[in-house]
This record gives C-alpha cells, structure tokens and sequence, in this order.
C-alpha cells in the first residue's frame, strides 16, 4: 500500500491517480468513506448546497479547524480498518493506493501493517490559494463567495500548519509539490521516497 496525504488542493488525488496507475494498483480516497463539508465555491457543473455555504459562513476559523479536526477522529477507525484489512487479506499481488487529508500523521506512524509506505504533499500557502483561486473564478466571484474561499482558505492553511509540525516532530517523509513538478515527477518521487522507508512513514533520508 502507498498512503499519499496533505491538506485540500496539494494534487492528492491527481498525484495518487498517477501512482496508482504506475503500479497497477486500485486507487481509493478516503473521501469515499465519508465527507466532510468540501468546496464552498461554484462551478459550470456544481453549484454549492446551502449546509455547505452555512457551515463556512457561520463559523470560526478555529471552529472550522476543529470541526475538520473531530471529522477524521471519528472517520480513523474506518480508515484504519480498511489498511489492516488489506494488508491482510491476498490480493494476488494488486496493491491499494490510498489518499486523503484524514490521513493525520499521528495517527498512521502508530500503524503496525507490512509492506506500507506514507508520504505526505504539502505546498505553499501562496500555491495552494492560487488554486482555489483559480477553481472558484475568485475574481470573478461576489463578495460572499470570496468571504466563504477565504474561510476555506485560512481553514486550509491553519490544517497544513498543524499537519506539518507533526510530520517534522515525528520525523515522516513530506515532499513538497510547490517547484511546478508535473503530476508524473511527483509520482516518480512519491515512489522513490516510499521505496526509501524502513518504517511506515520514515526514511532513512527523512523529508
């Protein structure tokens, strides 16, 4: 197994879909488990439903945070239960590449399961605005739709915050995707970095 985690918008998904297909491994986020409120913006094919706009728009950026925070304590125990059971279970060779921002570092350096590798992409504050930006057209949107990606925003941030003193504090392997790398490069290096580690996790390189 390949865990890729990393706060909203780094390229997970994108970058997990690459590796994935690399490998020839089944490719699942843990989105799919359960969803906390995602995007507060519009697009030609999505509009925002009114509990999402509500929950952005009406709390805290401390409550925001640990509202996402109490979401992925209440999702671990599924998360963890589908990597011990793949671990497992015989997969005639077919691996699982698994990503999402619920994967909190503490949590998953205490996973004891064999042939699993974590890496962690972050970026800077300044790459990630610039996408969410650029998804919800923010120049182009009203004033209470800038105010609702704002919140989303310094939610995100104040998340890759915490989830990178973590990281640095339990010495786990993050690879920063902010130098204009293609989603391909990524991957090679996601790959490099989780042929590197002796523990789940941790390399003998570090980051």
């Amino acid at each position: 197994m390949v865990l890729i985690g990393g706060t909203s918008n780094v390229g997970k998904s994108t970058v997990a879909q690459v590796v994935a297909e690399k490998l020839g491994f089944e490719c699942l986020s843990t989105d799919g488990l359960a969803r906390h409120p995602g995007r507060p913006w519009r697009t030609p094919e999505w509009e925002v439903p009114t509990h999402v706009a509500e929950h952005y728009g009406s709390l805290t950026i401390d409550e925001l945070i640990t509202s996402v925070l109490d979401h992925y304590d209440r999702l671990w125990p599924r998360i963890e239960e589908l990597i011990t059971a793949h671990a497992a279970e015989d997969h005639d060779g077919t691996g699982l590449v698994l990503e999402g921002s619920a994967l909190w570092p503490v949590r998953v350096a205490r996973l004891q399961v064999p042939r699993t590798a974590v890496v962690w992409l972050t970026a800077d504050d300044s790459v990630v605005s610039a996408r969410v930006h650029a998804a919800g057209s923010y120049e182009a949107a009203t004033d209470e739709e800038q105010v609702l990606m704002d919140k989303f925003l310094a939610r995100t941030e104040r998340y890759q915050t915490l989830m990178i003193d973590a990281i640095d504090r339990l010495g786990l392997d993050r690879i920063d995707v902010g130098h204009g790398q293609s989603a391909s490069e990524l991957a090679g290096t996601v790959l490099a970095a989780a042929h590197a580690q002796t523990a789940v996790g941790r390399s003998s390189t570090g980051r």
